[in-house]
């Protein structure tokens, strides 16, 4: 069994979302002054890796703190995108594997290694289609290597595949990273197991998670 880290870190300046708010990381007290060291820590609520809350989009959708536990760990099964062109969609086609309800999809673009970039924000995005099938097969919990699983570069953002899902009390989780690791283990026959287990934070839209998938024989 081996442990694979899906999460970005977490630093002063790191990239945002156009209009999220900036991270600031800066010591709040200090061993030499204060004894102890405390860091004073400001982000949003969907910084770095995290996972939306259906309340992401309308008020009357469950909050954070409002889900079950079971929404942030179970089984992965792993959907290979990496074959999708900037700005392309990631249709119902290859979504050609078993979906087991209750498992955790995770939608493999390849586009966190633009992380940093200015080509990050062009990267695929989840068909509506393909959105209702994960539904209709009872898929709760979904993730993708990119900053959203909808187009990021619209004018007006509709996020169709975001109402879709947390109109199910689905949660979403976005700017993971090394996925690749997982199409391989998946290819290999191993079992993946994941965890995106956020912050405590009451009645939150969002929060920042620790990503991690367990790997192993099946």
């Amino acid at each position: 069994m081996r442990l694979i880290d899906l999460t970005l870190p977490i630093h002063t300046g790191m990239p945002v979302f156009p209009g999220d708010p900036e991270v600031l990381l800066e010591p709040a007290l200090r061993v030499s002054t204060d004894g102890v060291n405390v860091l004073r820590v400001h982000l949003g609520s969907q910084s770095g890796t995290h996972v939306d809350a259906p309340a992401h989009l309308d008020d009357s959708l469950p909050t954070l703190d409002e889900l079950p536990l079971e929404r942030f760990i179970g089984p992965a099964q792993i959907v290979d995108a990496r074959s999708v062109p900037a700005r392309g969609a990631i249709g119902v086609d290859l979504f050609d594997i078993d979906l087991a309800p209750g498992s955790v999809v995770l939608i493999a673009t390849g586009w966190s290694s633009h992380w940093g970039t200015v080509d990050y924000l062009t990267h695929p995005y989840l068909e509506p289609d393909a959105a209702q099938t994960l539904v209709d097969a009872g898929i709760r919990t979904v993730g993708i290597d990119a900053p959203s699983i909808d187009p990021s570069e619209a004018d007006d953002l509709d996020l169709p595949a975001h109402r879709i899902l947390c109109g199910a009390h689905a949660v979403i989780a976005e700017n993971l990273t090394g996925l690749d690791q997982l199409v391989s283990a998946q290819a290999a026959g191993e079992s993946i197991e994941v965890s995106l287990f956020p912050l405590r934070l009451t009645g939150a839209d969002g929060a920042p998670i620790r990503a991690v998938a367990r790997v192993g024989s099946r």
